[in-house]
């Protein structure tokens, strides 16, 4: 019995792009399957003719030596692979993987290979810096980023006086080219088209068939109080343009606190070294200290006050990021020991020091300590 045309088997024409043929395989093999058909022997005939036609359809090379040969091209051991029996009825590894892939893709949310459809825009990063003061209080900054747009000359499509793509030749609008090694069959991007299954004969001269310009937007962005470095903004439908009318990609803004002279940060929390008279920490007192809080706030030094003390001021620190509230402002006091001082000065101090060390208790201590110590080392 002579085998039918194959292009007849699937029902398309011989000028059949390779998205028709797949579409048309994929119904009828859905028709025929043993599985949906049990004990039907005429259903099992079909679906292998159906697959057998694919097989050789599908495949470009093997589809330009039918065109030209005709079923001898795979007769007597021709040079485009052997027969089409084996397992289940599926002639080589590529109808078995394409049908699983075709028919139940659908079922898992999956696609189809070499989908040339349209493409989410790709995400974008601008880096910004900002200063404490700006992080404290919050700030809108003005940005330039690198981006696209639709080329106005073609809107789009990439083609010149209002033309249109065209199926590719080599890949017959599949967007992927299968090469067959025996059993096997491996699937490469079309290098005529790179994957997008259409040529632009006639491109447009000012994207040059991209479809898109290359511009440098300018945006306006509100940076909320509280930030810190490696603080993270997205800001939706702000990165590079989609394909074929699919959506933006997204802004992603990387925040960069910048030193300060004064402050050091960690997380909400402010920390100030502060210089204290020797005077006023031995007699207790009032300083102003710097606060990014308007401007200058009043600690009380307690009497006695020795360098490395540290008071802190609550709710005087950075805004919580989202929040109401504020971490703490430390200050650590630092004792100034006088200098230039006048032969008066030097004589009070020389009087000071002959009542004794009763007021410096720590130095007492000290060699006390070191006093001990000695004692031990020599017994």
């Amino acid at each position: 019995m002579a085998k039918r045309d194959y292009y007849e088997v699937l029902g398309v024409s011989r000028e059949a792009t390779v998205t028709e043929i797949k579409k048309c395989y994929r119904t009828l093999a859905k028709k025929y399957h043993p599985d949906l058909n049990p004990g039907n022997q005429e259903a099992e005939i079909h679906f292998k003719e159906v697959c057998e036609a694919y097989e050789i359809l599908s495949d470009d090379n093997k589809r330009s030596a039918y065109d030209q040969y005709g079923h001898a091209a795979f007769e007597n051991g021709g040079g485009f692979g052997g027969g089409f029996g084996g397992f289940g009825g599926f002639g080589g590894g590529a109808s078995f993987a394409d049908f699983f892939e075709d028919v139940f893709s659908s079922f898992m949310g999956g696609g189809t290979r070499g989908s040339s459809g349209p493409q989410r825009g790709a995400d974008l990063r601008q880096d910004i810096e900002i200063t404490l003061e700006e992080a404290f209080s919050g700030v809108n900054k003005t940005i330039k980023i690198p981006s696209h747009k639709v080329c106005p000359d073609c809107n789009g499509t990439g083609c010149a006086d209002g033309s249109a793509p065209e199926p590719c030749h080599m890949c017959r609008g599949r967007g992927r080219i299968r090469q067959s090694q025996g059993f096997f069959s491996v699937e490469t991007v079309c290098p005529a088209c790179n994957g997008t299954g259409t040529t632009i004969k006639n491109p447009c001269r000012k994207c040059g068939a991209q479809g898109h310009i290359r511009i440098e937007k300018t945006l306006e962005v509100t940076i909320p109080k509280g930030v810190d470095t490696g603080t993270r903004m997205r800001i939706a439908g702000e990165g590079d343009i989609g394909s074929k009318g699919a959506s933006n990609g997204d802004l992603y803004l990387f925040i960069n606190v910048k030193d300060h002279k004064v402050f050091a940060r960690s997380g909400n929390d402010l920390y100030c070294s502060v210089p204290v008279s020797m005077i006023t920490a031995a007699l207790g007192g009032k300083i102003e200290v710097p606060s990014l809080d308007k401007g200058e706030a009043t600690v009380d030094v307690p009497a006695g006050t020795q360098t490395g003390s540290r008071v802190r001021l609550k709710d005087k620190g950075m805004p919580i990021l989202n929040g109401n509230s504020r971490g703490s402002l430390y200050i650590d006091l630092n004792v100034q020991t006088p200098t230039r001082l006048t032969q008066r000065q030097v004589e009070l101090l020389k009087e000071f020091e002959k009542e004794g060390q009763n007021h410096t208790p720590s130095v007492g201590d000290f060699f006390t300590k070191v006093k001990d110590f000695i004692n031990k080392v020599t017994e």
